[in-house]
């Protein structure tokens, strides 16, 4: 092996393996790097320059790994600022540059090209039931009506859904809007507040003395949304009804009425044989209370029309259903009952038996006439 041109080797070593002898070269001691006092570091930093600064940093941290990324790319130029950050100028000049530069040139011409076939969908084949539709009149008028004619069509037909609230006023106005079709575009309209309903101005006073004297012209009396009634009121109002022949139609709708007067009201009405409607929606009556009106109701089967939903015990339970699918299976004069039941099976058999009692009811009408 050739020892001149190796450097900082003393001699070589030779090593035997195996039976294989080998020459290894041995290392010379370092002995020139002079110590350095960790306290003078600062010292020595601030003595080098900015170039031998950079040139030392890259030798320590060549990617500056030790750097969080958005401070690791180094100056793009070190060009002193010539003067202070003015944005204005700065867009004046990027605005002046822009104008005075030519666009680039296209290297060819844009031409518009179709390329491909056109969609077109195809016709779904007719049912035979279209095909035997006979066409009307009413038919080519509304196939030839354009958009704005229909949404006119529509609000004085009723059809709230299918409208906003300003293109169903302006149906029922007759008032033209721009854009107004169903695919509209939406614009903000103040909204038309629909006025709240008068309050009830029935004097209880005046209709309990007109029920006692069993006025005659007193067929029907409204005490829905009086608020202020008292419950002695309304329990003067229902035993009234035991000996009251005239009155056919009684409302008392949410006038606050409990199970305390509707078992006084369950009371008149199995005396009575002449009230044909009644409704007590929106109160705070048990569905108990419910069964005990609908026994009375029974005893004559004089009521034609009973309304009790939206009580506060919204749910009634599968015992009272039960029971008043019982009832209403022995009624045969009931033709409406207004209420929400949860079971589907009572549901069914309520309407059941109130569309078997207008049919019959129907069926003698029709042979007496």
């Amino acid at each position: 092996m050739d020892t001149k041109g190796a450097e900082g080797l003393t001699h070589l070593h030779q090593v035997s393996y195996e039976g294989v002898t080998m020459d290894t070269p041995q290392l010379k001691p370092v002995h020139d790097v002079p110590d350095i006092d960790l306290d003078d570091i600062d010292k020595l930093l601030e003595s080098l320059s900015p170039e031998e600064l950079e040139e030392l940093n890259g030798d320590f941290d060549p990617d500056n790994s030790l750097l969080p990324p958005s401070q690791r790319m180094k100056n793009q130029t070190s060009k002193a600022p010539t003067g202070p950050y003015q944005r204005q100028k700065l867009l004046e000049f990027l605005e002046k540059k822009a104008k005075e530069e030519k666009d680039w040139e296209q290297n060819k011409p844009f031409v518009k090209e179709i390329r491909g076939k056109i969609y077109k969908p195809k016709e779904e084949p007719r049912s035979k039931e279209e095909e035997q539709h006979l066409e009307t009149e009413w038919d080519d008028i509304l196939t030839q009506a354009s958009e704005e004619e229909l949404v006119d069509l529509a609000a004085v037909l009723g059809f709230h859904g299918m409208l906003n609230q300003t293109q169903y006023y302006a149906g029922l106005d007759n008032v033209k809007l721009e854009g107004g079709g169903f695919q509209g575009v939406a614009k903000a309209a103040e909204l038309i507040k629909v006025p709240d309903e008068p309050p009830n101005k029935t004097d209880v006073e005046e209709s309990l003395k007109r029920l006692r004297d069993n006025d005659s012209k007193l067929t029907h009396l409204n005490l829905n949304n009086i608020k202020n009634i008292s419950v002695e009121r309304l329990i003067e109002v229902c035993d009234t009804l035991k000996t009251n022949t005239a009155l056919e139609t009684l409302e008392m709708a949410s006038v606050h009425m409990t199970d305390k007067v509707a078992k006084k009201l369950a009371e008149a009405l199995s005396e009575n044989k002449t009230l044909k409607v009644l409704n007590v929606e929106s109160n705070f009556i048990s569905g108990e209370s419910i069964v005990e009106l609908m026994k009375a109701i029974n005893k004559n089967q004089a009521l034609q029309e009973l309304r009790v939903a939206n009580q506060k015990p919204e749910v009634l339970g599968n015992k009272v259903e039960m029971a008043l699918v019982k009832l209403i299976g022995e009624n045969s004069n009931l033709l409406r009952f207004g209420i929400a039941l949860e079971y589907p099976d009572a549901r069914v058999r309520i309407h059941e038996k109130l569309q078997e009692n207008n049919d019959n009811l129907r069926k003698k009408r029709v042979g007496k006439d």
